[in-house]
């Protein structure tokens, strides 16, 4: 393999804010903490990491790119209302209601989803 996938980057207005809330959903820490970027994860040596970078504009469309969360024993359900309760809000991007996720996001509006327990990427 020539390469691997190292940081997941977002962007953000308020790092420190950020931070506390994907730190609080992934139960990850934060690792680094600079003036202009704040890298977070489980470990030191996990093999990916959320990167949140700074800029100044507000989010104003739809993410290109959204991470996909699978829920713990308690199910998906019991898991968005946790994520509601640290400040996720529900989004709607177009959903029908037949889903079998549900999308949420930041609160700094980038949108994520709370899929159905998987055991493999495609299962």
């Amino acid at each position: 393999m020539g390469v691997s996938l190292h940081h997941i980057v977002i962007d953000s207005r308020d790092l420190p804010a950020q931070a506390r809330f994907w730190c609080q959903v992934l139960d990850w820490k934060v690792l680094s903490s600079r003036e202009r970027e704040i890298v977070i994860g489980s470990d030191v040596d996990a093999p990916v990491g959320i990167c949140l970078m700074p800029v100044d504009d507000p989010k104003t469309v739809k993410n290109r790119v959204h991470l996909d969360l699978t829920p713990g024993p308690d199910g998906r359900d019991a898991e968005v209302e946790r994520l509601l309760s640290l400040g996720a809000r529900r989004v709607d991007v177009g959903q029908t209601g037949a889903e079998s996720w549900t999308v949420l996001a930041d609160p700094e509006g980038n949108e994520f989803c709370v899929i159905r327990p998987k055991r493999t990427l495609v299962g």
